[in-house]
């Protein structure tokens, strides 16, 4: 009996505002350090938001996260 294949979740595109910030504050090397899930989970978490006011929240979130590298999504990680 061979193994169910879940279907691959759709890869998020980066949007110029996330690479930009990502390059201003420095965590460029830190977030394309995170496994494939993470970075894809972070900007799913960003773009699917309507509100400009809440993806900027989102954003902030994931830079800080970033840059105290033992965080994700709210959750302690050990990376």
């Amino acid at each position: 009996m061979s193994p169910v294949l879940r279907p691959l979740r759709k890869r998020e595109v980066m949007p110029d505002f996330v690479r930009d910030a990502l390059e201003e504050r420095g965590l460029r090397a830190r977030y394309d350090a995170r496994p494939p899930y993470q970075r894809n989970d972070y900007l799913l978490w960003i773009n699917k938001v309507k509100r400009d006011e809440t993806r900027q929240k989102h954003l902030a979130q994931m830079l800080d996260e970033l840059e105290a590298g033992n965080v994700y999504m709210g959750m302690r990680w050990n990376g």
